[in-house]
């Protein structure tokens, strides 16, 4: 992990699709860098900001949030594609998704239940949670579990380090969102496509 600097730079010179995927590993601290086979679609999260922010980061940091269940996955990950595709005025679209299954290593602060100071999981307004999880990071916490905001009954993660997880990341279910111009209408396992 310390010399990944060096053998990223080295592969992107001749393979500008590397250079994409790494990311700015910049922003991951040698010793919390994981590497191999699996690693990527963790790292991504850490190396690939959103701009925007998201609940759990202001846009200057990655966090890499994950569901206890599928559900869960695609009502968390539904709600955000809805208010993309809302934004950019997409009309009716299929989107596709991969799914991975990754252990967790880590003790987390634990905001389930009541105690998730006010403001923490507002379904709209991210000052709070940002400025809560600002606080957490630089207390060096690994991550959050939390109870999720988009579906009852389901529960969430968001990591902070990437040394949080037990790599490898496992390739699990295919799914997609089906946009209907306006919301996100249905959703669908791609492994339960059935032949004519």
């Amino acid at each position: 992990p310390r010399d990944l600097d060096v053998v990223f730079a080295i592969e992107a010179l001749g393979n500008p699709r590397l250079r994409q995927e790494a990311g700015v590993l910049s922003l991951v601290p040698p010793e919390q860098r994981i590497s191999g086979p699996g690693t990527t679609p963790i790292m991504s999260a850490f190396t690939h900001l959103n701009p925007e922010g998201s609940r759990f980061s202001d846009g200057t940091w990655g966090v890499y949030y994950a569901a206890n269940d599928l559900d869960t996955a695609v009502a968390e990950v539904g709600h955000h594609r809805a208010r993309f595709l809302a934004r950019t005025a997409e009309p009716a679209i299929e989107v596709d998704l991969r799914c991975y299954r990754v252990a967790v290593r880590a003790r987390l602060v634990d905001l389930r239940g009541r105690r998730a100071p006010p403001g923490v999981l507002h379904p709209a307004d991210y000052a709070q949670s940002q400025a809560f999880a600002r606080t957490q990071r630089d207390a060096r916490e690994s991550g959050l579990l939390h109870d999720s905001v988009r579906r009852k009954g389901g529960q969430c993660v968001a990591l902070f380090t990437p040394k949080a997880t037990v790599p490898p990341a496992q390739q699990a279910e295919h799914v997609t969102l089906c946009w209907n111009g306006e919301r996100i209408a249905a959703w669908y396992r791609k492994s339960d496509a059935r032949l004519l």
